[in-house]
C-alpha cells in the first residue's frame, strides 16, 4: 500500500498538493517534522505528526525529525502565561537530548 493509499484509509487526508501522489510513486523521498524541544518529551499534539512520519517511512521513503533550533529557546507558544519564557541553554540542551532518543526509527 502507498503513503497516500495508507492515509486516505486511515481517514488521514482532507486534501493534498496537486501531483504529490505521482511524485511520491516516483521514489524515494523525504519528509520532515519540526518539534521545539520546550519540554524533555513529547505531547498529544505531536501525535498525529510522529505517526505520519512513521507511516512516510514504511511506504519506503525518508522520515526526518528535526529537534531543536532557536524557536526552541523561546518557551511553551500555547498561551498558558502571557509571556513566552526564556529557556536556559542547559535545558534546551537536556530537552534536546531526551527528545532524539524518541525519533530512533528503525532502518528499513
Amino acid at each position: 500500500m502507498s503513503f497516500i493509499e495508507e492515509l486516505r484509509w486511515r481517514g488521514m487526508i482532507h486534501d493534498m498538493t496537486p501531483g504529490l501522489e505521482e511524485f511520491l510513486s516516483q521514489g524515494m523521498a523525504t519528509a520532515y517534522v519540526g518539534i521545539d524541544p520546550t519540554a524533555d518529551s513529547l505531547h498529544i499534539g505531536h501525535l498525529v505528526s510522529v505517526m505520519m512520519l512513521k507511516h512516510f517511512q514504511l511506504a519506503g521513503h525518508r522520515p526526518l525529525a528535526l529537534v531543536g533550533g532557536a524557536t526552541g529557546m523561546i518557551g511553551d507558544p500555547s498561551g498558558k502565561s502571557e509571556e513566552r519564557n526564556l529557556l536556559e541553554e542547559e535545558v534546551l540542551r537536556h530537552n534536546e537530548n531526551c527528545l532524539k532518543t524518541l525519533f530512533l526509527f528503525k532502518r528499513l
